[in-house]
């Protein structure tokens, strides 16, 4: 069983005690955060050590880091825990920019141990169903899809760096880009792209983006400028040769023509860490898989350290778009 050093102890780091308390193929035995009482509670709840700086977790006998800073600080995190000779989960998005991205990468390599970043919906249940009807052709080719993800802003952050651009680069990096990089995972890199938006004090705050991958037409709708108590939702629309699979505001269910519709089962697993989800879902998949791959000394395969790039750079070019309309 990996045993586990955890950094950065908010909703995140919560989100992935819980995925630690879940599975067996790893512990959490340590623990910093700067904030001296969360972080006592936090390692009195999960059950772990709290480690005085990170320097200090990095010299203790742990196998993984798990990073769950703000995004600033992942690339400086990523590679002081290469260099330490730890593996690597770092939270999504990767990093603020390709440097930084390249520069992870590249530390890991080195020292010889795995990087992944946690874009979570590639593992989320119904999200990773639709993956393998898109690629097994059940129901003819992928038309169109539309996927969304919007609410209020999260104002649960520490000392609220969500709403610093220079620190999380604004609503369509921190969140939109979990349904650009889906894109990438169910398509590949697009032929062509356009993306028109909204800025405001919190930087790139809403995305409307349409990639073609060939025939097949995406849309991508994402943000976090709405009003306060709004709730969250994510929400998928594909449309294909012989059917449809939706996910709008009820469970994932599929249309097929002269049929009845097909409501799929999934089990759910209850986080408690608040946040806008309470389903630990992706999140549990994401790291269990992680552990596995590193227990089994296999390679990375359904997330990389280089599609996690991808995904960083085209949402980086969709945020560049946005800004040049406002010139």
């Amino acid at each position: 069983m990996m045993k586990v050093g955890l950094v950065g102890c908010g909703f995140m780091g919560r989100m992935h005690a819980n995925v630690y308390s879940a599975t067996d193929k790893g512990t959490l035995v340590r623990a910093y955060d700067k904030g001296g009482e969360r972080l006592g509670q936090y390692c009195k709840e999960f059950g772990c050590e709290p480690c005085s700086s990170y320097e200090e977790l990095l010299a203790s006998d742990i196998d993984v880091v798990d990073i769950c800073l703000p995004t600033d600080k992942h690339a400086e995190a990523t590679v002081q825990a290469a260099r330490a000779g730890k593996h690597v989960f770092c939270e999504k998005p990767m990093a603020l920019t390709l440097q930084e991205a390249d520069t992870m990468i590249a530390a890991c390599e080195q020292a010889g141990v795995q990087l992944a970043i946690g874009h979570c919906i590639r593992f989320w249940p119904e999200y990773a169903l639709l993956k393998q009807i898109v690629d097994d052709g059940r129901y003819g080719q992928l038309l169109s899809i539309n996927l969304t993800r919007y609410g209020e802003f999260p104002f649960w952050s520490s000392d609220n760096w969500l709403a610093d651009e220079h620190r999380a680069g604004g609503g369509v990096l921190d969140m939109h880009i979990h349904d650009t990089d889906f894109a990438h995972f169910l398509l590949g890199e697009p032929d062509d792209m356009v993306s028109f938006g909204t800025v405001d004090k919190r930087g790139p705050s809403q995305v409307f983006t349409t990639m073609r991958f060939g025939s097949t037409i995406v849309h991508l709708e994402g943000g976090w400028n709405l009003p306060t108590k709004t709730p969250f939702k994510m929400a998928f629309r594909a449309i294909f040769e012989r059917g449809a699979a939706i996910m709008d505001g009820g469970p994932m269910t599929i249309y097929v023509d002269g049929g009845e519709p097909i409501v799929p089962e999934f089990k759910k697993m209850e986080a408690a860490g608040g946040g806008n989800i309470s389903d630990l879902g992706g999140y549990y998949h994401e790291i269990d898989y992680f552990l596995s791959c590193l227990e089994e000394g296999k390679p990375l395969e359904t997330v990389t350290p280089q599609s996690s790039r991808q995904s960083l750079a085209t949402t980086l070019a969709e945020i560049e778009m946005i800004k040049a309309q406002g010139k």
